[in-house]
């Protein structure tokens, strides 16, 4: 058996070496500094480091539940074309005033709470520290009652799955769709949303990449008697890229549809960031 730490011979080592001469070396450096999946921390970091790594800068981002602009807050002005709105706006995230196909990238980020979809305001979740979040995302309304409407966490599903069909019409092919969401218990029952959102989106939307947030305080229970679930500390980013229908299995624009467009994106007009003070 040959030892490992024997010399080479001299024909060998000329050899080697001619060969690493001409040998094709792939490209890049070798570091730690990367985007990572799972963030301890609140949104608006993690949230710029998805637009860094996923639109391009110039594009034109509605941001259809635009609250006061708390992912915003580590975003730099004139990077984007920003088009903020919500309830409290005017807007419904489920029927949005832009052109078909004039959108490079729409966030959603709806009441993912089933509390927040109650038939009676004492009822609401959304509370104390979640006030305002209960004011700009609910519009602090009871849920109107309609028979036959899908309720509690259907009802959250629902508000997703409507606002993602406008989000489809919306986005030129290719655009991004980042969501943010939480799974819950409700009635007692395990329910996975972004697990359904996307499953439910998998024809239309290719499901890119997937980001958890965890929160850095503990979160707690009211009037517990037995626990039955984990109490939910994560939520998440889902990053999807709006299929072509004319060729649904490609998931990035070919060179010739990149170039159309880079020259769109010359067209967009980016904006400063409209600064509101944020209160959880």
């Amino acid at each position: 058996m040959p030892l490992i730490d024997s010399p080479l011979r001299a024909g060998e080592a000329s050899l080697l070496a001619a060969e690493g001469s001409t040998r094709k070396r792939p490209k890049g450096a070798s570091t730690n500094e990367v985007v990572r999946s799972a963030h301890i921390g609140d949104n608006a970091p993690l949230f710029r480091e998805i637009l860094d790594l996923f639109i391009p800068k110039g594009s034109r981002i509605a941001d259809t539940t635009w609250g006061k602009g708390a992912f915003w807050r580590q975003v730099d002005d004139f990077e984007y074309e920003i088009l903020p709105s919500d309830l409290q706006m005017g807007i419904d995230c489920r029927d949005l005033p832009y052109e078909d196909g004039s959108l490079d990238a729409v966030v959603l980020d709806p009441p993912y709470m089933e509390g927040l979809f109650r038939q009676k305001e004492n009822h609401m979740a959304g509370g104390g520290s979640h006030s305002a979040f209960r004011e700009r995302y609910s519009d602090s309304k009871a849920t109107e009652k309609v028979e036959g409407a899908p309720k509690y966490h259907d009802a959250v599903l629902d508000l997703y799955l409507k606002a993602g069909e406008e989000a489809w019409r919306t986005l030129r092919n290719y655009g991004i769709f980042i969501v943010k969401c939480q799974d819950e218990v409700s009635a007692n029952r395990q329910r996975l949303t972004h697990v359904e959102l996307i499953n439910a989106w998998e024809e239309r939307f290719y499901c890119k990449d997937l980001f958890v947030v965890v929160r850095t305080n503990r979160p707690g229970i009211v009037r517990m008697v037995k626990q039955e679930h984990a109490r939910k500390n994560h939520s998440y980013f889902l990053v999807f890229v709006k299929r072509n229908p004319s060729f649904p299995k490609r998931i990035r624009p070919t060179k010739t549809e990149q170039v159309r467009l880079d020259a769109l994106l010359q067209t967009r007009q980016p904006t400063p960031v409209p600064r509101v003070k944020y209160e959880a």
